[in-house]
């Protein structure tokens, strides 16, 4: 029973970040379920199968709140579910040991540029709105959908940055279609898993425990997301990727690092990161203050110009020092 309380607690946890950050729901239930002497291949099958009922839910919030981008979704989506079936039919005989030191280095690359960036400048409004190519689409669903069946998780850390540094898309947006279309990935990585394992050592109450805690949390975590600014929630994805990655690097076979090392670094970039979000806190209330300013003199001087405008003896006046005629009256 308890087991069961805590994967409830974990799953609730894991989908109020996920749904918030774009990430992180498959990394933190897996971790757990590995450390308590799950099989990689059941504890990944455990974890998308769940994920069907929570990315739905997350999904269907997001929409509600005017976070999803469809036609991402579907450019990603369905790539991203050819790669997770993929992935799962082969998770079996496919050892990630020398991947996961190469993907967390690329993923460090891309957490370190999104924090520096979200940090010092903030969204580059030039090119909101501008529609994400599927020739970039497609390639990083396909990556995606593979790592995050093969892993135990991976789309949201391998999307959500991604998308993120195209510039294209509010950070709100990114995450709100990236939860939505893991719906498809939940869905054909839970198929290649029963294909090819069956339902051995997948056990159901773990898959509902977390699922339940999950949907509890996809609401909150929808209005949440478009809540936060986003200047402020691109650090915190930022800082969430550099930690994460480096905490990876560190612990795999290529580095090894002792402990006093590790969390000499560890603390490093919590300063860092703290001090990063801080610091975007700060120029997103700049910003807000500017953008009040800069709308209440436009809102004036429009209103000014409506009364001008509507007073004949202004118009009059006007006519006389500038040494024109008045219309005549119709």
């Amino acid at each position: 029973m308890k087991t069961i309380v805590l994967l409830a607690l974990v799953g609730l946890g894991a989908q109020l970040v996920d749904g918030s950050l774009g990430m992180a729901y498959g990394v933190t239930s897996t971790t757990l379920l590995l450390a308590i002497g799950t099989n990689p291949a059941a504890a990944s099958a455990t974890v998308h199968l769940a994920e069907i009922g929570t990315t739905l839910a997350s999904g269907f919030s997001h929409w509600r709140f005017g976070n999803v981008d469809w036609k991402v979704v579907g450019k990603i989506g369905v790539p991203g579910a050819i790669g997770s079936f993929a992935g799962a039919t082969v998770l079996s005989n496919l050892s990630t040991e020398v991947a996961a030191p190469v993907m967390a280095l690329i993923l460090l690359a891309l957490g370190l540029y999104l924090l520096v960036r979200f940090t010092l400048r903030g969204i580059d409004r030039r090119n909101l709105g501008k529609p994400v190519r599927k020739r970039f689409l497609a390639p990083l669903g396909l990556l995606a959908g593979f790592v995050d069946a093969t892993g135990g998780g991976g789309w949201g850390p391998v999307g959500t940055p991604a998308l993120l540094a195209s510039g294209r898309m509010e950070p709100r947006k990114v995450i709100g279609s990236i939860d939505t279309s893991e719906f498809l990935v939940a869905i054909a990585a839970s198929l290649g898993f029963l294909f090819a394992i069956g339902d051995q050592g997948i056990d159901a109450g773990w898959v509902a425990a977390l699922l339940i805690g999950g949907l509890v949390a996809a609401p909150l975590a929808a209005w949440l997301v478009r809540h936060v600014p986003p200047r402020l929630l691109g650090s915190l994805v930022g800082g969430i990727i550099v930690l994460t990655n480096t905490r990876t690097l560190l612990k795999s076979d290529w580095v090894d690092a002792p402990d006093a090392t590790r969390y000499a670094v560890y603390a490093v970039i919590y300063l860092v990161w703290a001090a990063a979000v801080a610091w975007s806190f700060r120029e997103y209330r700049k910003d807000g203050a500017r953008e009040t300013a800069d709308a209440l003199a436009a809102e004036a001087a429009r209103l000014a110009e409506q009364d001008r405008v509507a007073d004949p003896d202004e118009v009059g006046s006007e006519s006389i020092r500038s040494g024109r005629p008045s219309a005549p009256p119709a």
